[in-house]
């Protein structure tokens, strides 16, 4: 009896001494995150403007602006969201399948250079966006920079790379490649560390080659890891902000203005809090929906080949 007792007060101590540990993180969570979200979400229904002292509430007059053809919120919205879309679809493929070939690339390097090789790729993911972008901006600067000057020197004409399309995408996509593909490469690296070596030598001697090997075996092994990449590539870029803002400013025209930075526009520039928080809401929705269906296609998919 007198056991029970004692392992009852040590298991309410573990207990709490474990949510202890938890304690500042939810802390955080609530004050950076759970709240403010809420918080948010009150707001989009409220006509807040930053000049006046009162939110009065409005119900979904913000959301039947945001859809109203003629209201400008629309073409704010809309055209911001086919920005990011696009935005979205110039860079996952590249972020996923290059940061898999990275990977793979590994198991053919020498032991002794494949920290380095790691630490290469993972370096430019520490840096802050504005510090890439003025890289970029250094880089590709139309009349000064590194890559125009050394194609003028070879006898080729200076390319917009910042100022014309389809060259500020091309500028925009792959700064955001070169910045963030570290980090899948080191998730499909521990994921490839798992898949048995054993599958492979059975592969080899069955006559399989290489790209046999991949498709049959590779691919399959690291579906959850190609799934947690794809979905936090695609929220990442849809998230995109700093890059279109710092490197082209939106253009050009409004070419490159992405739905984050119309909703910063609308929200400390327009003073609209009601209205930036209710295309933030919308903005929000758009990423669970497209989060869901690809996970739904990927869970369909195994189950199809189990």
């Amino acid at each position: 009896m007198a056991s029970q007792v004692i392992s009852r007060k040590n298991s309410k101590k573990d207990k709490f001494t474990s949510f202890l540990f938890v304690l500042p993180y939810l802390v955080l969570f609530l004050g950076f995150m759970f709240i403010p979200l809420i918080y948010g979400i009150i707001i989009s229904f409220t006509d807040y403007n930053l000049l006046s002292s009162e939110a009065t509430f409005n119900g979904f007059e913000n959301y039947a602006r945001i859809f109203d053809p003629n209201s400008a919120l629309n073409s704010i919205f809309f055209d911001g969201l086919w920005n990011t879309l696009q935005f979205v679809l110039y860079t996952v493929p590249f972020l996923v399948v290059i940061g898999l070939a990275l990977a793979l690339l590994l198991n053919y390097l020498p032991k002794k250079i494949t920290g380095l090789y790691r630490t290469i790729f993972f370096i430019p993911y520490a840096i802050s966006v504005s510090v890439v972008s003025i890289i970029f901006l250094w880089m590709l600067d139309t009349n000064a920079g590194l890559i125009n000057n050394f194609l003028m020197n070879l006898g080729f004409d200076s390319i917009p790379w910042l100022t014309k399309q389809p060259f500020a995408w091309v500028s925009l996509a792959g700064a955001t490649v070169w910045w963030t593909i570290g980090f899948n490469m080191i998730i499909f690296i521990n994921a490839l560390n798992e898949v048995p070596e054993e599958l492979y030598e059975a592969a080899s001697i069955d006559g399989a080659g290489a790209w046999k090997q991949l498709i049959s075996i590779t691919l399959p092994s690291i579906r959850p890891a190609m799934l947690f990449t794809i979905l936090m590539s695609t929220i990442q870029s849809f998230n995109v902000y700093g890059q279109p803002l710092l490197m082209t400013e939106g253009g050009p025209g409004d070419s490159t203005e992405v739905l984050l930075m119309g909703i910063v526009n609308q929200a400390f520039s327009q003073r609209e809090i009601g209205t930036a928080s209710a295309m933030a809401v919308l903005m929000a929705l758009i990423m669970i929906i497209i989060s869901a269906v690809q996970f739904k296609i990927s869970n369909k998919k195994e189950k199809g080949e189990a």
